[in-house]
């Protein structure tokens, strides 16, 4: 019988230990909850289901905005008040918890230029577009194409 060659038997046995320590790690790493509802961790619905809302949503800005809602145009119209105001539920449980103070970021988190974006999607360039000036000053967050 001929002898197995030593640098064979050594990555036999580097095999055999890289996958026992898989197996040992996956036993003792893999949460007692995985796989219960699909390839993902089973309490990831129960803690994301535990967490209390931001949000409040668009009709709870609503039954107080109700003619904001109404006045925004085009593109602006289609967009939740909370990605621009941040999230809500406080203000919308006790009107004087103030939201979001809109500045120039927030207009520019969508509309600075960005090849990315599609072409019908309106985008400046700050550099050449009233730099210094801050957006609200010259639009109405709610109807961009109108002035103050």
């Amino acid at each position: 019988m001929q002898r197995m060659p030593p640098q064979v038997l050594r990555l036999v046995l580097l095999t055999i230990a890289i996958v026992a320590t898989y197996g040992v790690a996956r036993a003792l790493l893999t949460p007692a909850t995985f796989g219960r509802y699909g390839h993902y961790r089973g309490a990831a619905l129960e803690e994301t289901a535990s967490r209390t809302p931001l949000y409040a949503g668009a009709k709870a800005c609503n039954e107080c905005h109700d003619d904001v809602s109404g006045k925004a145009t085009k593109g602006h119209k289609t967009i939740s008040c909370e990605s621009c105001h941040g999230p809500t539920r406080a203000h919308a449980r006790d009107p004087d918890v103030a939201t979001v103070k809109l500045t120039d970021n927030t207009c520019l988190r969508c509309h600075l230029s960005d090849p990315a974006r599609p072409p019908r999607h309106k985008q400046i360039v700050t550099i050449e577009h009233y730099p210094g000036d801050r957006c609200i000053e010259c639009h109405l967050p709610h109807q961009p194409n109108k002035s103050p």
